[in-house]
């Protein structure tokens, strides 16, 4: 048994005038270095970013027949906010704006949400849901599975996986959503013209 003994500390000396506060200097935020731990994350988030402003023109690739297609319909996203814990992307759908893909940086994690939402500006009933990225991603493409919140969210959405790619000569976005290995939606863009 380890006994120890305990008796008065013994402050060393200080003079009366010293600040007894220590005051932490906050570390300035450096693009090069980010606030992801992965550094995988943080390039593709830097890489994300570098589209900032810009606003391309998508085509459906193919939706499964799960919900209606969305061929005969103008898509576009823009690029809107970017900022060192998130990148903001509204997509447009024909006349319907109530999309916009969040990449959001949460305790070193990178996330993705989708906000939905209705004119007025309110939430809609099925929005927030996404998922974190794993560690089999690179630079220019991301997974990200479906999180506790959208499993409870969406019937059967916890077999949800997003994946968003960016070719490595930046001339193409594409999003896409699998559900337990079916694949739902394919929607690319060309970064190649902005609009």
């Amino acid at each position: 048994m380890v006994m120890a003994a305990c008796g008065p500390r013994h402050e060393p000396a200080r003079d009366v005038d010293e600040p007894t506060d220590v005051l932490v200097e906050e570390t300035p935020y450096d693009p090069a270095r980010g606030l992801l731990v992965s550094e995988t994350h943080q390039e593709f988030f830097n890489n994300l970013a570098s589209l900032c402003g810009q606003s391309f023109e998508g085509e459906q690739i193919y939706r499964s027949h799960h919900a209606s297609g969305w061929e005969d319909y103008e898509m576009v996203m823009h690029v809107d906010v970017c900022e060192e814990d998130r990148i903001l992307i509204p997509f447009r759908v024909g006349d319907d704006e109530s999309r916009t893909w969040m990449f959001l940086v949460e305790e070193g994690q990178l996330r993705l949400r989708h906000d939905h939402r209705y004119p007025d500006g309110t939430p809609e009933e099925e929005s927030l849901y996404g998922g974190y990225a794993d560690d089999a991603g690179t630079a220019f493409e991301q997974h990200f599975h479906a999180d506790d919140f959208t499993a409870e969210l969406i019937d059967g959405g916890e077999g949800n996986v997003w994946t968003i790619r960016l070719d490595e000569a930046m001339t193409t976005f594409t999003y896409r959503l699998e559900r337990d290995g079916e694949k739902r939606l394919r929607v690319d863009f060309d970064l190649t013209e902005p609009l």
